[in-house]
């Protein structure tokens, strides 16, 4: 097994960094690895936000509610990014519709989660550790506007990043028979007896954010986390709507 692969296994969220500071030489290796990442199309729809402004972070820690954000060595923001490329559009006065579905929206989000996970693979091989913030789909607007993000823009994932603190168990996932799978759908006659051992063995792990005591079974966090509808976050397709996007096609658009 070579390193990478090592390092990859060994992946855990660190909330926890110490002051020292990543050098100017690191952040330019890293932004390259960003910007090196595999793109949909080529069109490099996804863009970064380095936050450095300690206002700023502390308003993205409270829409996040994780104090600890704020105290990170970086945050940087990944975005979808259509702006660039609509701009682009105008000033060669073509149609901007084709550019605003929810098509080319997802190829945005997804180059930027390509990118964040490209970043964090590189920090962890250098020993760094590293957190993946999906706080800041709390709230959107919230995160547009204390970042003045404009239209065809949408915050996707932070990620904090920098040298540990802490060193907390790794968490266990369930077998892979549960998640990967061979030409089609496998489903579960019965997935909470399919899923006991596992519900067993991560009741053993501690969570560092509540070391005091064991974690639920993975089926009592299913429960509690999407027996409910989390309201703010359920109308999240009207937020990225605000931000300029098509969630339906017109016949007018269509002629574009």
């Amino acid at each position: 097994m070579n390193e990478t692969i090592q390092t990859q296994l060994e992946h855990r969220t660190i909330r926890e960094f110490t002051d020292e500071a990543i050098s100017p030489g690191l952040l330019a290796d890293l932004k390259n690895i960003a910007i090196r990442t595999a793109t949909s199309r080529g069109l490099q729809q996804a863009s970064v936000i380095r936050v450095t402004d300690p206002q700023l972070r502390l308003k993205l820690a409270e829409i996040g509610q994780q104090p600890y954000v704020a105290r990170a060595p970086e945050y940087w923001l990944f975005i979808v990014d259509v702006h660039r490329n609509i701009r682009i559009l105008q000033e060669r006065g073509e149609n901007i519709d084709g550019a605003r579905t929810m098509d080319v929206f997802v190829e945005a989000f997804t180059d930027a989660c390509l990118m964040a996970q490209n970043v964090v693979n590189a920090a962890e091989s250098l020993g760094l550790g590293a957190n993946l913030l999906g706080n800041v789909l709390n709230d959107p607007t919230a995160v547009i506007d204390v970042l003045q993000l404009p239209h065809y823009t949408f915050p996707v994932v932070g990620l904090t990043f920098g040298v540990p603190n802490q060193s907390p168990q790794l968490k266990p996932r369930m077998s892979s028979e549960f998640r990967f799978m061979e030409n089609s759908y496998e489903d579960r006659e019965s997935w909470l007896e399919s899923l006991a051992d596992y519900d067993q063995e991560l009741q053993t792990y501690y969570d560092l954010r509540d070391a005091s005591r064991h974690v639920d079974s993975f089926t009592d966090q299913v429960s509690r986390a999407l027996a409910g509808v989390r309201r703010k976050r359920a109308q999240v397709i009207a937020d990225i709507a605000a931000q300029g996007f098509l969630t339906a096609i017109s016949e007018e658009s269509n002629k574009g």
